[in-house]
């Protein structure tokens, strides 16, 4: 079956799914490789992916592909699930031959209730997909796949589990699939060096942060890994095949969570020479950051997400303040530059615990930063708790552009309180002279950058002030509500 692996358009600049870590529209535009999809679709020949937001690539236009194609495999999120259903709806009425599976975890999460949501779904796929689209397509019958789940006999069936795939080296490289369908000029990440692109190392995450999306719904909590040789000859090859490639960026959900084999790795990637980055724990210890920086390691993300010690209990980050600090100081030490992730509105959030953040955050002086607004997505322990607690709301968790919103209320932090507070995180920490002059010294000696940060700045600009009428109107209902009782 001619097979099209589709990460949708949804809402303008949104980058909800396929390997977006944070389904949402980016205070400043920001696109990520369509990873997960490109797997399977190196088992197929005949294949094609279309990764429509980087690639402007309007709703019209991806419908009108319909008739080319007998499978649809379409990854979808949480927040553009309905616009994802409607797409699949226009393409199945112009093509009513073609089969459409869903993947990605809401559908993973809820498989019958994503079923019952539009009969133009014929199937759908739990947790890693890969090999099973790839024998669906070579003829393979439903019956027969596991962990798929689709309509019988009036009903719903649900093939049980099949298990993680455990050799990884046995799947094609996605830099090639990349190569094929993909313009890698179109991806672009603000503290990335770019054009990059980005492969991962391992699959799975061993930690057990409750708020995180892809351990608890799609990759598992089994760490996985590629064996170095396999990696190493995979960046020779995407090094000799990307003209004018400036970095390559390791996805994985945790690269460097095992000493020996960050070491083993970078022993084999150092005679490439070549820029690299990665994600990152802050348990990490001096002696693997080295040898990190000596491989080519030029960034890490690292998910600090609070300065407050009992919230880190409380989503089980296993990781202490102390910990982030002395990691923090001996990346620096190094000249590793990072960038830190903080999210607002994890359990036991209060003022208190955001203002301990804030200032927890300017003292570690990371180069750039990222501040999300909590979201308890389906299927992870995040989830549960604020149902179970009615902390949840029936707010959407975006806006009409896809840019987040927050749908969690805790005791004295309304929606609009939240959303202010994101608002003065990032104000309070690019304002001081410190970090403003950084941001100012590379736009004076770089045209390139230059040019870049301008355009960032207008985009922040803008969703700064679409925020703060949010928090404006969120606050007059809630004096008019008052005034009402």
């Amino acid at each position: 079956m001619r097979t099209l692996f589709l990460n949708p358009p949804s809402f303008e600049g949104f980058d909800g799914g396929a390997s977006s870590r944070w389904p949402a529209t980016r205070e400043i535009e920001s696109y990520w490789y369509p990873v997960w999809l490109c797997y399977p679709a190196g088992m197929l020949d005949d294949s094609k992916v279309v990764d429509a937001p980087p690639h402007k690539i309007s709703i019209q236009q991806t419908v009108a592909m319909a008739s080319d194609f007998e499978l649809l495999v379409l990854f979808t999120s949480t927040p553009g699930f309905q616009v994802d259903v409607k797409i699949a709806s226009m393409m199945k009425d112009l093509n009513p031959k073609l089969k459409v599976a869903f993947v990605g975890p809401p559908v993973t999460v809820e498989p019958e209730q994503s079923l019952r949501a539009s009969a133009a779904i014929d199937f759908i796929v739990r947790r890693e997909f890969d090999h099973q689209i790839a024998r669906y397509a070579r003829g393979t019958p439903l019956e027969e796949l596991p962990g798929v789940s689709f309509r019988k006999n009036g009903g719903f069936q649900h093939n049980p589990e099949g298990g993680f795939i455990e050799d990884l080296d046995s799947l094609p490289w996605v830099t090639k699939v990349y190569k094929r369908d993909l313009d890698f000029r179109r991806y672009n990440v603000p503290f990335l060096k770019n054009p990059f692109i980005s492969l991962y190392t391992s699959r799975g995450c061993p930690a057990m942060c409750t708020f995180c999306l892809w351990p608890q719904t799609h990759s598992g909590h089994r760490w996985r890994l590629r064996s170095a040789d396999d990696i190493a000859n995979e960046v020779r090859w995407a090094l000799e095949n990307f003209p004018g490639l400036k970095e390559i960026f390791f996805d994985d959900d945790t690269f460097n969570y095992q000493k020996a084999r960050t070491i083993e790795l970078c022993k084999k990637l150092k005679p490439l020479n070549f820029t690299w980055s990665c994600t990152s724990r802050v348990t990490t210890d001096y002696e693997t950051l080295k040898a990190m920086k000596e491989a080519g390691c030029r960034l890490m993300i690292v998910g600090y997400e609070s300065g407050d010690p009992q919230i880190l209990k409380n989503i089980k980050k296993g990781a202490s303040i102390d910990m982030a600090r002395r990691y923090t100081s001996n990346a620096h030490k190094l000249g590793l530059t990072i960038h830190g992730d903080f999210i607002v509105g994890l359990p036991g959030e209060s003022r208190e615990s955001i203002r301990r953040t804030i200032d927890f955050a300017k003292s570690l002086h990371t180069e750039t930063i990222q501040v999300s607004i909590a979201h308890p997505y389906p299927g992870t322990e995040f989830y549960d708790y604020v149902k179970d607690n009615a902390l949840i709301t029936i707010d959407s968790m975006t806006d009409e552009q896809g840019h987040q919103l927050p749908n969690i209320v805790y005791p004295g932090l309304d929606r609009a309180e939240l959303v202010d507070w994101v608002e003065r995180f990032y104000g309070e920490y690019y304002f001081r002279p410190k970090a403003a002059w950084r941001v100012v010294r590379k736009a004076i000696f770089d045209s390139q950058e230059r040019a870049r940060l301008y355009k960032e700045a207008r985009e922040y600009l803008a969703l700064r002030s679409k925020r703060k009428r949010f928090v404006a109107e969120q606050r007059k209902q809630s004096i008019a509500a008052g005034a009402g009782d």
